[in-house]
C-alpha cells in the first residue's frame, strides 16, 4: 500500500480586525484506474464576507478575492530605489529615453489609445475596449503604468478601463490616476457595482480643474474644449451612437428599472459637451559632459574635486579653474529644453471652433509665446479633417511640427495572433474556422495640407534621445507565413489529409452545405478572467435565421470580435441581434455589453432600418450599473428592455404585464416556442439558459457554474449544450474553489442531459491554445475556438478535427503535461501526512467543503467567494 505524507497548513484570515487562525488538513488519496494521478496537493482558501458599511456607494453583495484578505499593498521597492537613485543623483530633469507608441489606431475594432514610455513612468491615453489585450499581445507592460489620461468620457474611451483596473490591482500597482473629465468619478461609482471595493488600489480622479501635472518624466496641462450648444441649449450629441429616446422608450425604463440611489443625486450629471486636451511637456536634459575637452582643457577628471565642477556646468554656470574661465558650452552638449506634445481629440463639428479658438494651445504654434509643439496628436474622425476651419488650425503649426491622425480610415492589422491561429486553423476546415476579415476604409482619406502620418498599431514616434519615427515594432500579418509554419509541424498536413477525406466522404452532410444551416453558432469569445492573445473573453452568437441573431454573453471585445470575424458584413449582423442573455455580473461576461449597444445603433441608422431596443435577459443587479452610467455618464437605457433572469426560471413569480410583453415579443422574434433560465452554482445571481426552436432543436448554455442540476433539467435532450470546462480534470479542487467546472465535469453534465452534442467553453487563460484532453472525450465532445462556426450538421465532423489540432499544437499540448506533472510532483514533496486506505480522499473533503458553504450561503443569503475577473 502506498502512503503519502502531507503537512498541515494554517490559513490566517483577517476579517474587520479579527485573526482566527484556521487548520485545514490536505488530503490526497490514491487507487484511481486512470492515468490521470491523484495525488494532488489542493489549496484551501478561506472564505469571508466583506461586511463594509462606509458610506462609499458600493454593493455590498459584491465580491471580494478568493482566500484571505489580502495586506494593504506598499509601493514596489524597485520604483523607491528608482526615485532615491535619482535623488541622490541630483536629478532635476527628464528622462533620456521617451516615446509614443500607438495601442490602437482608431479602427472601428480598435478604438484610439497611445501609450508612453520613459525609464521613470508609463502612461495610457484613453482605453477604449480591447487596449488590455493589445497591450498583452504586444508586450506593453502596464506594471509601471500609473496614470491614464481620457480624452473624453465616452465608451470608445474608456470601454476597457475597467477590466485595465482590475489587473493593475493583481499586478499590485499601489495606485492609478484618470486625468480628464470630472465625471470621470461617476464612472469609477458605477463599476464597483460588479467590481467590488478596489481596496487594494488607490483610484484618484484628477479633473480638468487641477490644470497641471507633474512627475519626473513630464508637466501635462490640461485643456477642456466645450462643444457649442444646440439651439435648445442642450450638449450636442458626440457620436455616441444612441438614438433619441421615444416617449415610450421613457415608460419602458421607468416601469422596468430602478433607477438613482439616494447618495447619487449629489454626483455630477452627464456631460457630452466636453472633452479634455493635453499639452505634455517633458523636463529639460541636461546637456552631457564631454570628458575628453574637459581633460584637454585641465580640468580634474578622475578626481573628487570634478563633482562640483560638472554640477555647476551642467547647471550652465561659467567657472573658472587655475584662473582659466570655462564655459558650459566648451564642455557640455547643449541642453535640450523638453520637447511639447499634445493629443486633441475633436469628436464631431460641435467641438471645431473651440479647438481652433484655444488660447492655451495657440501657445504652442507659430508666434506663440512657448516653444512650438513637436508632434500633434488628432482623434479626429475624417469628417472634421476636411473642415476648412480645422485644417488652417493645423497649418498654424510650424513645418517642424508632426501631425499624428488616428481615426477608423486607418489601415493596420492589431490582433495579429488570431489572424494567425485562424489561418492555421482554416487548414483543418474552411467552414468551420473562416479565414477572418478586416473592416474596410469607407471615407477616403482627407487631402491634408500639411504632412501627416497615419496610425498603425505599434507605430512609434521617439522623442528622445533623437527624434524619429520608427516603424520597426509594426506587426505584419502575411497568411502564407502562417500556413508555411503549420505546414512544417511533424504530422500536421498527414491528419489534415485525413479529416478532409472524412469530410469528403461523408454522404451525409457535405461539407459545403454546413454553412447554409442554421442554427449557426460563432464563438466570438472562448478564455476566461481576461482577454489574452488566442482566446477574447465571453461571447458566443446564436444565429438562428440569416436574420434572427441572440448573443449569449458579451465580454470586453466581443464587438471587435463581430469586427474581424464578419468585416464589412458587421452592420447587417448587428442589426440582426434582437435579444441578449447575460450569465452574472463578472466583467468578462457582461463589459462588452454598451459597446455592442451603442454600434447596433449606429448599424441601424447607416442601414436605414428603425431603430428599437434589445431584449437583454440578465441579473437585475446590472441595472444598477446601467442606470449610473446612463444618469451620470452616457446614456444608454433606451437601448434595452429588461427582462430579469429570475423571471423566466420555473418557480419564479409571474412577470408583471410589461415584462411578460417584453417576453413574449422576444420568442416572437426570435420564434421561440420557449426561453428558460435557471439559477446555477458559481457566484450569487449566476444563471444558465436554454431555449427551444419553433423548428424542434434546443440550445443550453451554462455560463459559468459547478456541475449543477438545475441546469441538467432545464437543458434536458438539448440539441447542443455548451458548457464551460475552465479547467483539467487534475485541478478538480481548484475548480470546486472557484465554482468552475473541469472537462469532465462538463462533458458529464452533458452526458446527464441526453444532448445531443457538447461544446466545451471558457478555458482558463492557462490553456491560451488548447485545452487538456479529457479520457472521457468521445464523438459527442468538440472543443470551442475564437471565431470558430459550426451548425447542426457539423457534428460528425467535429471530433475528427481533434487529431489535426493535437498535431498543431503538440508542443503546447507537451508544454501543458510536463506543467501538469511537475506540479504533482510538488505536491507531493510537499506533503507531510501518512493517508491511509480509510481516510477521506481530498475530493470528498472538498466536496464536504462545497456542501457545507452551500448550505451556510442558503442561510444567509451570502454570494460565494469568488476571484474577481477582469477582462
Amino acid at each position: 500500500m502506498n502512503t503519502v505524507h502531507l503537512k498541515l497548513r494554517h490559513l490566517t484570515l483577517f476579517v474587520k480586525g479579527q485573526a482566527p487562525s484556521v487548520a485545514v488538513p490536505s488530503l490526497a488519496s490514491c487507487g484511481s484506474a486512470s492515468h490521470r494521478s491523484v495525488f494532488q496537493f489542493f489549496r484551501t482558501m478561506a472564505t469571508f464576507i466583506n461586511n463594509n458599511n462606509n458610506n462609499d456607494n458600493i454593493n455590498p453583495n459584491t465580491r471580494q478575492l478568493v482566500g484571505p484578505k489580502k495586506a494593504k499593498q506598499k509601493e514596489p521597492l524597485r520604483r523607491i530605489k528608482a526615485r532615491e537613485k535619482r535623488s541622490k543623483r541630483g536629478d532635476v530633469h527628464g528622462p533620456s529615453t521617451v516615446y509614443l507608441q500607438v495601442v490602437g489606431a482608431g479602427s472601428r475594432d480598435n478604438p484610439a489609445s497611445l501609450y508612453l514610455f520613459s525609464e521613470y513612468n508609463r502612461y495610457l491615453f484613453n482605453c477604449g475596449e480591447g487596449t488590455q489585450r493589445l497591450m498583452q499581445e504586444h508586450k506593453l507592460k502596464a506594471a509601471h503604468l500609473d496614470n491614464i489620461f481620457l480624452t473624453r468620457l465616452s465608451w470608445a474611451n474608456v470601454g476597457g478601463l475597467s477590466g485595465m483596473i482590475l489587473t493593475l490591482k493583481d499586478m499590485c500597482v499601489p495606485e492609478c490616476v484618470l486625468s480628464g473629465p470630472p465625471q470621470l468619478e461617476n464612472f469609477l461609482t458605477s463599476i464597483k457595482s460588479f467590481s467590488g471595493p478596489l481596496e487594494h488600489i488607490k483610484l484618484s480622479v484628477r479633473p480638468y480643474t487641477d490644470e497641471t501635472y507633474a512627475d519626473g518624466t513630464m508637466t501635462v496641462y490640461q485643456v477642456p474644449i466645450f462643444a457649442k450648444l444646440g439651439g435648445d441649449g442642450r450638449s450636442p450629441s458626440s457620436g455616441s451612437g444612441s438614438p433619441p429616446r421615444s416617449p415610450a422608450s421613457r415608460d419602458s425604463i421607468q416601469a422596468n428599472i430602478s433607477v438613482e440611489n439616494p447618495g447619487e443625486r449629489q454626483m455630477l450629471a452627464r456631460d457630452s459637451s466636453l472633452v479634455v486636451s493635453f499639452i505634455c511637456k517633458l523636463h529639460p536634459k541636461k546637456g552631457n559632459f564631454l570628458v575628453t575637452q574637459a581633460r584637454e582643457l585641465g580640468l580634474p577628471v578622475g578626481t573628487a574635486a570634478i563633482g562640483p565642477l560638472i554640477a555647476a556646468l551642467k547647471d550652465g554656470k561659467t567657472i573658472t579653474y587655475e584662473d582659466k574661465e570655462i564655459r558650459p558650452e566648451q564642455v557640455c552638449t547643449p541642453t535640450d529644453p523638453g520637447p511639447v506634445f499634445i493629443v486633441v481629440e475633436c469628436p464631431s463639428e460641435n467641438f471645431v471652433e473651440a479647438v481652433c479658438t484655444n488660447q492655451q494651445m495657440r501657445r504652442y504654434q507659430t508666434g506663440g509665446t512657448e516653444d512650438p509643439a513637436v508632434l500633434v496628436v488628432h482623434m479626429t474622425p475624417e469628417s472634421i479633417l476636411k473642415a476648412d476651419q480645422y485644417q488652417e488650425w493645423m497649418e498654424r503649426f510650424p513645418s517642424t511640427t508632426e501631425h499624428l491622425i488616428l481615426n477608423e480610415e486607418t489601415s493596420t492589422f492589431h490582433n495579429i495572433r488570431s489572424y494567425k491561429i485562424q489561418a492555421q486553423l482554416n487548414m483543418i476546415h474552411s467552414e468551420i474556422f473562416p479565414q477572418l476579415k478586416t473592416y474596410n476604409i469607407r471615407e477616403p482619406q482627407a487631402a491634408l495640407r500639411v504632412a501627416n502620418v497615419r496610425a498603425e498599431c505599434l507605430l512609434k514616434f521617439q522623442l528622445r534621445p533623437v527624434m524619429e519615427w520608427q516603424r520597426d515594432a509594426i506587426p505584419s500579418c502575411n497568411n502564407e507565413e502562417f500556413v508555411k509554419e503549420a505546414s512544417e509541424i511533424p504530422n500536421f498536413l498527414q491528419e489534415v489529409g485525413k479529416c478532409k477525406k472524412f469530410c469528403s466522404t461523408n454522404p451525409e452532410e457535405p461539407p459545403a452545405e454546413c454553412g447554409k444551416q442554421y442554427p449557426e453558432v460563432v464563438f466570438l469569445g472562448t478564455g476566461s478572467a481576461l482577454p489574452m492573445k488566442t482566446r477574447n473573453v465571453s461571447g458566443t452568437l446564436v444565429n438562428i435565421s440569416p436574420s434572427q441573431s441572440v448573443l449569449l454573453d458579451c465580454g470586453e471585445g466581443t464587438f471587435g470580435q463581430l469586427c474581424r470575424h464578419y468585416g464589412d458584413g458587421v452592420d447587417d449582423v448587428l442589426s440582426n441581434i434582437s435579444t441578449v442573455f447575460i450569465s452574472h455580473l463578472h466583467a468578462d461576461h457582461h463589459t462588452g455589453l454598451l459597446k455592442l449597444l451603442y454600434q447596433r445603433a449606429r448599424a441601424l441608422t447607416t442601414l436605414g432600418k428603425e431603430f428599437s431596443p434589445i431584449y437583454l435577459f440578465a441579473p437585475v443587479e446590472i441595472m444598477r450599473w446601467l442606470s449610473q452610467y446612463h444618469h451620470h455618464c452616457e446614456e444608454i437605457l433606451s437601448h434595452i428592455n429588461f427582462i430579469p433572469n429570475r423571471i423566466m426560471c420555473d418557480d419564479a413569480e409571474a412577470p408583471k404585464q410589461r415584462t411578460k410583453s417584453f417576453i413574449q415579443a422576444a420568442l416572437r422574434m426570435n420564434d421561440l416556442q420557449k426561453f428558460q433560465t435557471c439559477l446555477v452554482r458559481h457566484c450569487r445571481n449566476a444563471f444558465a439558459c436554454s431555449f427551444t426552436h419553433q423548428s424542434g432543436w434546443k440550445l443550453a448554455f451554462s455560463g459559468d457554474t459547478m456541475p449543477c442540476d438545475a441546469f441538467v433539467h432545464i437543458g434536458k435532450n438539448a440539441t447542443l449544450v455548451i458548457h464551460e470546462a475552465t479547467l483539467e480534470d487534475m485541478l478538480e479542487e481548484e475548480a470546486l474553489e472557484k465554482r468552475h467546472s473541469t472537462t469532465s465535469q462538463a462533458i458529464g453534465i452533458g452526458m446527464k442531459m441526453d444532448a445531443e452534442f457538447i461544446m466545451l467553453n471558457h478555458f482558463s487563460q492557462r490553456y491560451a491554445k488548447i485545452p487538456l484532453f479529457s479520457e472521457d472525450f468521445s464523438d459527442k465532445v468538440g472543443i470551442s475556438f475564437d471565431h470558430m462556426r459550426i451548425c447542426l450538421g457539423d457534428f460528425k465532423i467535429l471530433p475528427r478535427l481533434i487529431p489535426a489540432l493535437k498535431a498543431l499544437f503538440a508542443e503546447d499540448i507537451g508544454e501543458m503535461e510536463e506543467r501538469s506533472e511537475r506540479r504533482e510532483l510538488r505536491n507531493l514533496r510537499e506533503s507531510g501526512w501518512e493517508v491511509n486506505a480509510g481516510q477521506k480522499t481530498t475530493a470528498e473533503v472538498a466536496t464536504g467543503r462545497a456542501a457545507k458553504r452551500d448550505q451556510e450561503e442558503a442561510a444567509h443569503n451570502v454570494e460565494p467567494t469568488k476571484r474577481i475577473k477582469t477582462s
